[in-house]
């Protein structure tokens, strides 16, 4: 299966501690493609359709139901969690993802 940056897939989460966000959800992969091809893990931030509106948290619409990016989520899981995957970010969104975690973690 190909993974690529970006790409939403359904992840089961659990087990899970403490305020770690549960159950199988959809998630987007933060990962870059050399990575994902390569390592058995790869890096993911969880998908909820109810938030408040943090700015750690990035609107998106996925199969056409308004949710939110969770980038104070983000986590390295394995492969074998992936139960399905689907379409991508938009290209809008993939810019607005980008941009919070590069203010977030890097500037």
């Amino acid at each position: 299966m190909e993974l690529n940056q970006y790409q939403i897939v359904l992840v089961n989460l659990d087990p899970t501690i403490g305020s770690e966000m549960k159950k199988t959800r959809p998630c987007v992969i933060i990962s870059p493609n050399e990575m994902n091809k390569y390592l058995q893990t790869i890096v993911i931030a969880p998908m909820t359709s109810n938030s408040k509106r943090y700015p750690t948290r990035v609107e998106v619409k996925h199969n056409s139901t308004k949710g939110f990016v969770v980038l104070d989520q983000i986590r390295t899981i394995d492969k074998n969690r992936i139960v399905k995957t689907f379409e991508r970010l938009s290209d809008t969104e993939i810019k607005h993802v980008k941009s919070v975690i590069k203010e977030t973690f890097v500037d």
